[in-house]
Order: C-alpha cells, then sequence, then structure tokens
C-alpha cells in the first residue's frame, strides 16, 4: 500500500464527478505545499493535546514545527474543546463510548486500495461520529454529503459495526478558522446504499482511467488541471460572448455566463501559471518571453537605515494602530474581547452576487419606484 492512495477519500469529490481525472493526474508530480505542511503540523498539535485531554500520554509536537504560532494554538484548543463536548453528548447515551484519534481506515472493499486517515472516532450504542478537522481559510467546507467523510464513515464501520449496534452515522466538519461546523447525518443503511449505488461504481471507472470528463468546482484541486482539454473546451465555450456588451445581451445568456466565468478566470490564471513555469523550466515560446518585473526599492538594513535618519534628528518610525488580527494576537482573543469588544463594529460588506445554493441571507433591494409607491401609500 503505498502512501499516496491513486483513489483517496481527500480527493474522491473530483474523481467522483470525473472518473478519468484519477488516472490522469498520476503523470504530475506530487508537491506538498507551505498549506500542506501547516496542515500536517496542526494534526499533529491536534492529536497530543486530545490525547492528554482524555488522560492518555503524549509527547508534545510544537519543538519540531516551523508555523506554530497563536492562532494555530487558539484553533487546535477549540478542536479539542469541541470534541470532548462530543464525547460528553455521547457518554448521555453510552456509559463507555469508544474514541479514537488518527484511525487508520481502510474503505478498499468499495474502492481499489483505499485508504485514509479519521482525525477522531467516537461510536456510542447507536451512533458513529466521525470529526474532521479543517484548517484551510481559502475554502468553506461543508459535511452535507461530502465523500471525504462518507468514505471515512465507510472505513470506520468496517472496523466497528457488528462489534456495536450502529443505528446511524455522525460526520462533522470543525474549520476554526472560517468559524464553521458544519455536521450531517444519515442512517447507517443509506451510508451502504450510496457505497453501492454510487462510490463503488465510479471508483471502479476511476481506477480503469474509464468514464467521462466532467468539469466543475473539483478542477481546482485536480494535478491536471492546467492541461485538460475538456477543461479548457468548456472555458473556450464562453468565447461566442466575446466582445458584446453586457446590456446586449439576453438575461438568459447572462446567467450563463455568472454560472461559468469564476471558473474561466480560474482556468485563465492556471494556463498562465503553467506557461511561466514551463519557461523557468527551460521551455522557449515562440511569442512569449521571460523578463524582470518591476521591482520596488528597499533597504539593504533597516537598522543601519533607522539609526542614520536618528543621528540626523529625525524620527524613521510612523505609528499606526494595529489591525483587528494583529491585535487579537497581541491580546489574545479572550483578552482582545474583553478590552476592545465594545469598539468592534462590522460594516456591511458590499454587495455580491452569488449563486442561490449560498447559504448567506438574500438582500432585498427597493427600486426608486417601489420606494415612491411606498411613500404615497402613506
Amino acid at each position: 500500500m503505498t502512501n499516496h492512495a491513486l483513489l483517496s477519500a481527500s480527493s474522491s469529490n473530483r474523481w467522483i464527478h470525473c472518473t478519468p481525472s484519477a488516472r490522469l493526474g498520476e503523470q504530475f508530480e506530487n508537491t506538498t505545499s507551505e498549506y500542506a505542511k501547516q496542515g500536517t503540523e496542526v494534526h499533529a498539535l491536534c492529536e497530543y493535546k486530545l490525547q492528554r485531554a482524555l488522560g492518555n500520554e503524549a509527547e508534545n509536537p510544537i519543538s519540531t514545527f516551523e508555523f506554530y504560532d497563536e492562532e494555530m494554538e487558539e484553533c487546535t484548543t477549540a478542536y479539542v474543546t469541541f470534541v470532548m463536548e462530543e464525547l460528553a453528548k455521547a457518554k448521555e447515551v453510552t456509559k463507555d463510548p469508544i474514541v479514537i484519534v488518527e484511525q487508520k481506515l481502510d474503505f478498499s472493499n468499495y474502492v481499489p486500495e483505499g485508504f485514509g486517515t479519521g482525525d477522531c472516532l467516537i461510536i456510542d450504542d447507536e451512533t458513529l461520529t466521525v470529526i474532521d478537522l479543517k484548517y484551510g481559510l481559502g475554502v468553506l467546507v461543508e459535511a452535507h454529503e461530502n465523500p471525504q467523510m462518507m468514505c471515512y464513515a465507510l472505513g470506520a464501520l468496517n472496523l466497528f459495526d457488528g462489534i456495536y449496534d450502529i443505528q446511524k452515522v455522525k460526520m462533522t466538519i470543525f474549520q476554526p478558522r472560517r468559524e464553521n461546523i458544519s455536521t450531517y447525518e444519515l442512517t447507517k443503511e443509506a451510508l451502504y446504499q450510496w457505497a453501492e449505488e454510487v462510490l463503488r461504481p465510479k471508483a471502479d471507472l476511476a481506477y480503469q482511467g474509464d468514464g467521462a470528463f466532467q468539469c466543475g468546482k473539483w478542477c481546482n484541486f485536480c494535478p491536471a488541471k492546467q492541461v485538460c482539454k475538456a477543461r479548457a473546451e468548456q472555458n473556450m465555450a464562453l468565447a461566442k460572448y466575446e466582445f458584446q456588451q453586457a446590456n446586449l445581451l439576453t438575461y438568459d445568456e447572462i446567467e450563463n455566463i455568472l454560472s461559468k466565468v469564476d471558473d474561466l478566470v480560474n482556468w485563465a490564471t492556471d494556463i498562465k501559471e503553467y506557461a511561466l513555469k514551463q519557461a523557468l523550466a527551460g521551455k522557449t515560446w515562440n511569442d512569449w518571453k521571460l523578463v524582470e518585473g518591476r521591482a520596488v526599492r528597499k533597504y539593504a538594513n533597516e537598522e543601519e537605515v533607522a539609526k542614520a535618519v536618528e543621528n540626523a534628528g529625525f524620527n524613521p518610525y510612523e505609528q499606526k494602530l494595529l489591525g483587528v488580527t494583529a491585535m487579537t494576537k497581541l491580546l489574545t482573543k479572550k483578552n482582545f474581547e474583553e478590552l476592545l469588544g465594545d469598539f468592534i463594529i462590522k460594516p456591511k460588506g458590499k454587495l455580491t452576487l452569488v449563486p442561490k445554493t449560498d447559504k448567506r441571507t438574500a438582500v432585498k433591494i427597493t427600486t426608486a419606484r417601489e420606494e415612491f409607491k411606498h411613500t404615497e401609500d402613506k
């Protein structure tokens, strides 16, 4: 078994929707980002803190960390607090519920060579609870019908179903930096049905490299996204609207463009990044060349600059109030709320168009005609 499964749980949303992408992505190097390294450290700290909270011996890993900071400390503590609260709920049902931390989960009975690691499992007499920490800030992760969580749950059922009388599965995404706790519950039978009717057939196609390419939000996490022809064809389909003014388009055409424009922008960015990477590796493009970008002047030695300015009788520093995020880190979240809570305001955000599937409440716009009619009615 390799360290990186072809059909991993973390990439399941992609290969379930676009089955050929799994084999296509094999030809690209598996790189580790700074965000991934940070996530690894966060999970290690969570494991340590949770083991200690459960009364188990564990070695503090912080001395080996590269990205440890106050935010990581607060987020991992919040995670452990949440898990312990869930454990307390389980104890209301079962005297001695089972808690397992960082458990290797095998779901290869549904997905060829399928395995993953569950951050935390809690098993009581009725419910299997799967908790997954997401430290990422960019993408809000929902638990509802989340295939990664469902694969983890299947792996956990392989271990404990039959030993315990599990009736339902509860899956929770804990994403502290987005203040997001998302939970999805379903019966054990419904999960098994999904595994047989959706997961197994899609996994078989993906493992063979068969099926049809299908583009969507999952493309953003595909290693082949920069050179995928199916993605290029879908985005180039918008070329028929090229140079048309917005007010000359029908409303249906505009809605069609809105549904695809973010993907188009992401695709164009990916193409530019890929072309630059190839040029840096020695590729010579026919109509493009590498040049130095605009550089901003900076001091060679800030301490020496400050000393020279002070010796000349000037103050080289500017005084500026720390922003909310920086001030929170300085004071800690608790002290920040106590000292400055009454001084914090949250202005209304700039209005933006989003799909109706977005969970935020819609803003009603009152037109001038409606406002005039309202005034007349008075």
